[in-house]
């Protein structure tokens, strides 16, 4: 029987743009360039590498975002994942980690699965609990923040690395797991895989599709929302220490007066 793998990702505004919230104080992604999450990027590797280890496995990679979230699909399909599930809707917007991990799980199930594979955590959310909710929801165990991982005879192994330890992780199929940008260096989409990506299959889905209710993802759904926002106080100019004998004086002074040291 085939290995069944999904892979979560996620589009995201780079992080080198200038992200700001839109009137509704949900992140702006219609005004900043937006792209796969770097730290998505290495569980699709590992998806890939564990896919190629074994006898038959297929790799699916699924999002939930607008309509250019399909970029994202479409970098994961030119690094080698087999096919993309896609889930659109308007309702969404404004969905935090607990609607949206609602979806995931309703499209994971959807989808069929035996592993389910995510990033330690989205480079604009930077939450790191999606791959727990999503486990409970899916009522699988969690092995996450692995550095390592490997899938044999039904189980998925795996090494997490602490600050003084190291400590090896096991748990039964089906279930999620998180890897670190600690996993290894996530492969280039060669030519011929951006080629063969365009001919892979996207299903498209949306929250009817799923059996969700609108009032239970969007603003009005989730548990946590954004209050209030202030834009970010524009760079001042630096202060400038002279050395004419007393500079490292005047630095440290000046590091004191900051409360750096």
């Amino acid at each position: 029987m085939s290995l069944r793998i999904v892979v979560c990702v996620k589009y995201v505004p780079d992080a080198t743009g200038d992200r700001k919230f839109a009137d509704d104080l949900t992140v702006d992604r219609e005004d900043v360039d937006g792209l796969l999450s770097e730290l998505d990027e290495y569980a699709v590797e590992q998806a890939l590498q564990i896919a190629e280890e074994a006898d038959d496995a297929e790799v699916t990679v699924l999002t939930v975002g607008p309509e250019d979230a399909r970029d994202a699909l479409r970098k994961a399909l030119s690094m080698g994942a087999d096919k993309a599930v896609h889930v659109d809707d308007e309702d969404i917007h404004g969905s935090d980690v607990m609607a949206t991990s609602l979806v995931l799980a309703k499209a994971i199930e959807k989808t069929g699965y035996d592993l389910v594979i995510a990033g330690m955590a989205s480079t604009d959310g930077t939450m790191g609990v999606l791959p727990a909710i999503l486990a409970e929801r899916l009522g699988v165990p969690q092995v996450t923040l692995l550095s390592e991982v490997k899938v044999e005879d039904g189980k998925v192994t795996g090494r997490r690395d602490g600050d003084t330890a190291s400590e090896t992780l096991e748990a039964s199929l089906p279930a999620v797991v998180s890897v670190t940008d600690q996993s290894g260096e996530a492969r280039y989409p060669s030519f011929k895989g951006i080629m063969a990506a365009k001919k892979k299959p996207v299903e498209e889905l949306e929250l009817d599709d799923l059996d969700i209710d609108a009032d239970e993802v969007g603003l009005e759904g989730s548990w946590t929302a954004v209050d209030t926002a202030d834009e970010r106080p524009a760079r001042t100019a630096g202060t400038i220490v002279k050395d004419e004998g007393e500079g490292g004086k005047q630095l440290a002074e000046y590091l004191a007066s900051q409360k750096f040291i």
